[in-house]
Parts: structure tokens; sequence; C-alpha cells
């Protein structure tokens, strides 16, 4: 079989990491070319590497001009690795292109990005897949058996806390905000996809209302973010997700917290705080043994890659999700396992829930590009 042709734009952390993994971990790869406005990345080493990109990807055509890299060579998937506010209009070209693409999480910045890039997947004969690697935690396969199984019920109140500790100074670091200005502007709520998308995987609805508000800058009175966002979601049901998101902030333990109400249990996983290690618990009065919290053994590595030593990135989940895709492209599979569908129901919402902050938390209804009466217009 021939090998899968791919290219990346976006050679910063993640982007340099992804060419890594996608050619060290996957032998059905040919890393084709690479794209990024910084000609740099590719020629000078960066950070703690002893080499360049260029020494060790030789055979990879490197670009300064995106479209050139997609005119000039037969791609079949292009990996956007850009900021976390200017994926789409790279995956609208590759799409128009009829090329498969890979992007990072939030999907979209913007109402109108989400409609354009909806547009462009419908008439594109590519495929997208949707960077969502806490969606393949193994806790959250778990709760995902749980649910299937019965056990949980139906979930009714579900909430998650995203809390990433910033150290003093580290939003002036030239390797962090070089390339990503976003990371002093962009509302915490926006980046609300490791939250949702886990919760989302339990529901068949989509959320349709939300409430957010935002501390204003405290911990730095000069800054341009809120340090804390708290956003509620509803769907039409009446389940109810509180989403947690800082932004400038200094607590110092794991970063993912989780918590379930189901109508048969109840499912948590509380990240390491401290010298306490994190832990998976659930109870159950449909599972005998179980009608207070029972810990389970299971961590963020999928346990189906455990003792593959292939299985890297944010403990296994990077590799498990692009072992996903490519075993998709290479069956012919009608879709990428997690769709542009679902990168927006868990994109959009923090959109909305940013724009409610920005009103003094007035309630605002979301639609999606897939609805009747979607609307760019908040």
């Amino acid at each position: 079989m021939d090998k899968i042709r791919i290219g990346v734009v976006g050679l910063g952390h993640r982007g340099r990491y992804m060419c890594h993994l996608i050619m060290e971990s996957f032998d059905c790869n040919t890393l084709v070319a690479a794209c990024d406005i910084d000609p740099e990345l590719w020629s000078k080493a960066q950070w703690h590497e002893s080499k360049p990109m260029a020494e060790i990807f030789p055979e990879t055509k490197f670009y300064e001009d995106y479209t050139k890299m997609l005119d000039e060579n037969k791609l079949d998937i292009v990996f956007v690795e850009t900021g976390a506010d200017v994926h789409a209009n790279f995956c609208i070209q590759a799409l128009g292109r009829d090329y498969s693409v890979f992007s990072d999480i939030p999907s979209v910045a913007t109402l109108e990005e989400a409609d354009k890039l909806w547009k462009a997947k419908e008439a594109s004969k590519g495929h997208f897949m949707t960077g969502a690697n806490p969606n393949y935690w193994g806790f959250i396969a778990a709760l995902v058996d749980l649910y299937k199984k019965g056990i949980l019920g139906e979930p009714y109140y579900m909430e998650a806390e995203y809390i990433h500790a910033t150290r003093p100074g580290s939003e002036e670091s030239v390797e962090l905000v070089k390339h990503s200005p976003w990371r002093k502007t962009l509302p915490p709520i926006r980046y609300c996809t490791h939250s949702l998308g886990p919760l989302l995987r339990i529901m068949s609805e989509d959320l349709r209302y939300t409430a957010c508000f935002g501390t204003g800058p405290h911990v730095d009175p000069n800054g341009q973010r809120d340090d804390m966002m708290s956003a509620l979601f509803r769907t039409e049901s009446g389940v109810t997700i509180r989403i947690l998101r800082n932004g400038p902030c200094r607590a110092y333990f794991g970063h993912h917290s989780f918590r379930v109400f189901g109508t048969k249990g109840y499912f948590e996983r509380i990240d390491q705080r401290g010298a306490t290690p994190p832990v998976t618990r659930f109870s159950s009065l449909d599972f005998y043994g179980a009608p207070t919290l029972t810990e389970l053994p299971v961590n963020t590595m999928p346990v189906e890659c455990m003792g593959n030593p292939k299985a890297v990135g944010h403990g296994g989940v990077d590799y498990a999700m692009l072992n996903d895709m490519f075993t998709a492209f290479q069956n012919n599979a009608p879709d990428f396992p997690i769709t542009l569908r679902e990168g927006l129901r868990m994109t959009l919402p923090g959109i909305y829930a940013a724009e409610s902050a920005r009103r003094g938390g007035t309630l605002l209804r979301m639609t999606y590009p897939w609805d009747s009466d979607w609307s760019t217009a908040l």
C-alpha cells in the first residue's frame, strides 16, 4: 500500500511534535511538505532540539507560502497546527483541493468561520479529523463504557475544569508568544474543547443555551484576559454542564477534572493535587458491589495502547487519535473518527460563552450549521 502523503502547516511546539510523531510512530506515512511563515523554525534548531527540522527531515520540502505548498504537492492529509485562533482558513483551502484535513482544536474562531468551514467540508471529497485528543483519555473511555452499559444511566448534570497554571512572565516568553499572540488575548472559555469534547461523547443532544461570567484581570491587573471564566451550558431537555477555565493562574495542580451525575450512578476524575495522584471513581446502584465510590485503575493512557512503546504524546492519546485516523484513511472509511460536526459541537459553545461574558452574563441561545435556524449573528 502506498504511504500516506502528509503536509503540515504551523511549526511551533505542537506542529514540530506532530511531525516527529507522524514519522516516528507510524510506518504508513511520508512527510512530504511543511510550512511556516518563519523559516527559522525549519532551518535552525529550536528550544531543546539538537538539530534543525531541515536536518531531521531532509526529504521534506519546506514552504513559507501555504498556497504554494498545496499546489505543488500531491497530499493525502494536511495537518493544521497553527495558532488556536487561525485554523479555519487553512482547513478551507485544503478541503477546497479535496485533501483530507486534521485540525487541532478549537476548530474555528468565529461563527462566520464555522459557516464557511462547514460549507467547504460539505463540498469537498476530503475527510475532516478534529484533533480532540482528550476524547481518547483512558478514563474517558471508561466513562463512555459505563454509559453504554447503562450503569450510569442518563447524565443530567456534568462539570469539568481545565486549570493550566501560568508562571509569572510566561506570557512574555518569546518561545510561547512570538507566533501565538492569542495566548495574551483569547478569552479562556473559548478553549473549552478539552472539557466539552469528552462529555459530549455521552450526549446525543447539542448544547443550546449558555450564560458565562469572567472575573476580569486580578493576577495581572494590566492583563487583557479574565483570570477565570465559568460557563453554564444547557440542552433543550435541561441537561446542564458547568465549565471552569483559567487565564493567568497560580494554582499548580493537575489540569483536567470531571464530574458526571447520572440517573443511575456517578463518575468522577479528579486530577493530581500536590502529592495526591489522580484518581478515577464511580458508583452505581446498578453495578453489584459499587453503591459507594469505587476506584477504577485507569489514567490518561488508553488501555489498548498500554505496552506499546510507540504510544506517546499526552499520555498516549496523541498516538491513539492518529492511529484511528490513519486506519480510517487506509480502510476508505466514510469519514474520520472525530468529524467536523463533533469539532463544532465542542467549539461553538465557547464562542457563545465568551460573548455572554462580554455582555455581563446574558443568556444566549446557540445554533449550529446543521440547524434549520442557523445564524452567524450573535
